[in-house]
């Protein structure tokens, strides 16, 4: 996600500060990341919840360092770089972690094949739908528009609350499906100021899981103050940003 703004923070801030500082140490794990943008979050998350080594790299939006145009030259977040070598996209980068590192527990993708294969379909489904949806809500400006995509919005979740176990998707185990949704589960209070969005209007417990993702340490860890997310979501509010994220939007592509 690349969101150039003047008005954009160019530093992680609160808890994102003080987790970010802990991990300035060399290691075959450079995670290249922007605060603000919820891809890189959710790798974040990823990487704090099962305790794998990693050095933090904040990617400035104003001057991207040479050394990460040369692993990454679209400049894009997330990006890791794991001995030498540069892999992106995070969901893709969410299945490398559990490859790379299956000694670091939790796994985040369950042992069950049937159960892991599910983890997958839904992930794919908040990709399809529920992402798609939310950026919908987040650029229309008709309001009539924006009523229709938020309606849209809900239907997607609903589809994902009516298979949450509880507290988590799987039940007690954290899995890939709550990173995937949590850094959204964190924003949404943009369109909940500005699109009419109520937690409670989902169902099916939406707003149970909800609070769970974002009171989960993990979570809670990587997150920013919440005032400097409001300045990069306004160019979305207006439909002006032109991140890759705003412009898969428009043509009506997935949002990974």
């Amino acid at each position: 996600m690349s969101v150039p703004d003047a008005q954009i923070y160019p530093y992680a801030t609160g808890p994102a500060a003080v987790t970010a500082a802990t991990h300035q140490d060399p290691q075959d794990l450079v995670f290249w990341t922007g605060w603000f943008c919820p891809a890189s979050q959710r790798v974040w998350i990823a990487l704090e919840e099962r305790g794998i080594p990693y050095q933090y790299k904040e990617v400035n939006p104003y001057k991207k360092e040479e050394a990460f145009l040369r692993i990454n030259p679209k400049g894009l977040t997330p990006t890791v770089e794991y001995k030498g070598k540069p892999l992106v996209e995070s969901l893709v980068l969410l299945e490398f972690l559990e490859d790379a590192y299956p000694s670091h527990t939790p796994r985040l993708l369950p042992a069950d094949p049937y159960e892991r294969a599910r983890v997958r379909l839904w992930l794919d489904h908040v990709s399809k739908q529920v992402l798609p949806a939310f950026f919908k809500t987040v650029q229309a400006q008709d309001k009539g528009k924006q009523e229709e995509e938020l309606r849209a919005y809900y239907t997607a979740l609903r589809k994902l609350a009516d298979e949450v176990k509880g507290p988590y998707f799987l039940g007690q185990e954290f899995s890939l499906v709550d990173v995937a949704i949590a850094p959204f589960v964190v924003r949404d209070y943009i369109i909940e100021e500005h699109r009419g969005y109520k937690r409670e209007e989902v169902g099916s417990g939406w707003k149970e899981y909800a609070e769970a993702l974002e009171k989960r340490d993990s979570v809670t860890r990587t997150c920013s103050d919440k005032e400097h997310y409001e300045p990069i979501y306004g160019r979305y509010l207006r439909d002006e940003s032109q991140s890759e994220t705003a412009k898969a939007t428009r043509a009506g592509r997935a949002v990974i």
